[in-house]
């Protein structure tokens, strides 16, 4: 019940500061740039846009999203209350993969890909990673300028190796690393039984990682390590 309440305000929250309406514009724009490029070039394309965009969102929005709570004094109420954690990161996790999995499919069936459900499962994966890497980000910063340098290394080290390996440039070892697993699920292709593997340990290490950097967070608002 708590969970559920806590995914509902999250639901609140974002489409309140416009979060949703940017999306509808986005997607719309999208969808525009789909019919605009040559029949041909309409998988990679959407690939592309999915992978760079709702599956990656959290990764941008989650240091706006904890600034405004921070602003609000949100954590403050979070830390003396029964919320958990996980509960808190969740949440968050599912509210953005939900808008992730609508603005994946609009894009993935316009773009008539293959495999529609194991792009959708890419997407949502790729999204609880990057949201999981935002909100440990977005714990440690004070400032939107400070969080976009912040994810200017992880932006480098996720999506160069992820786009190189979409057009087969990369050496075949690294099929295995995370990410290139999530843009060949956004892509299509099944993974292998290792690559399920890599990717489930990577998210539970994430989850660890951001429940502590979360709890750390709320120990420490009103700049007194509790």
């Amino acid at each position: 019940m708590r969970l559920k309440s806590l995914f509902l305000l999250d639901i609140r929250f974002q489409a309140k500061h416009g979060f949703y309406f940017l999306y509808i514009v986005l997607t719309v724009i999208y969808a525009a740039a789909l019919l605009a490029v040559p029949e041909s070039w309409h998988e990679k394309t959407a690939v592309i846009l999915i992978f760079s965009d709702p599956a990656s969102m959290g990764l941008f929005f989650m240091g706006a999203i904890v600034l405004l709570e921070k602003s609000q004094h949100t954590p403050c109420a979070f830390a003396v209350s029964p919320v958990r954690p996980m509960e808190y990161i969740i949440a968050k996790v599912s509210s953005l993969s939900a808008i992730s999995l609508i603005v994946a499919a609009i894009l993935a069936l316009e773009a008539s890909v293959d495999n529609l459900h194991i792009v959708l499962l890419g997407t949502v994966i790729s999204s609880v990673i990057f949201t999981l890497l935002g909100i440990i980000i977005a714990t440690k910063i004070i400032s939107l300028n400070q969080f976009i340098l912040w994810t200017v290394p992880i932006e480098v080290v996720c999506f160069v190796p992820a786009i190189l390996h979409l057009f087969k440039i990369t050496p075949d070892w690294l099929r295995h690393y995370p990410i290139n697993v999530c843009m060949e699920m956004v892509s299509g292709y099944a993974p292998s039984a290792i690559g399920i593997f890599i990717v489930i340990a990577w998210m539970a290490i994430l989850l660890v990682f951001s429940k502590y950097c979360v709890l750390k967070m709320w120990n420490s608002m009103g700049g007194v390590k509790l």
